[in-house]
């Protein structure tokens, strides 16, 4: 299966801020500093995953047969 940067990036990315929403609300409340702790967490993961190249497909490692 094929998954373009872009959609891992995406996935990647609402994934962190998920978890850090679902952190941030565990008392009832967001203040201002879990939201932007939220938003850094989602953009980070973008830059980190968008960074991060596929892996290459099977017949692209050394040392095994084609």
């Amino acid at each position: 299966m094929k998954i373009s940067a872009m959609w891992k990036a995406v996935v990647g990315g609402l994934a962190a801020g998920a978890a850090a929403a679902a952190t941030a609300v565990q008392d009832g409340s967001l203040t201002t500093g879990e939201g932007v702790t939220i938003v850094l967490a989602v953009l980070a993961s973008y830059g980190v995953t968008w960074a991060v190249p596929n892996r290459p497909t099977r017949q692209g490692f050394p040392g095994e047969g084609a």
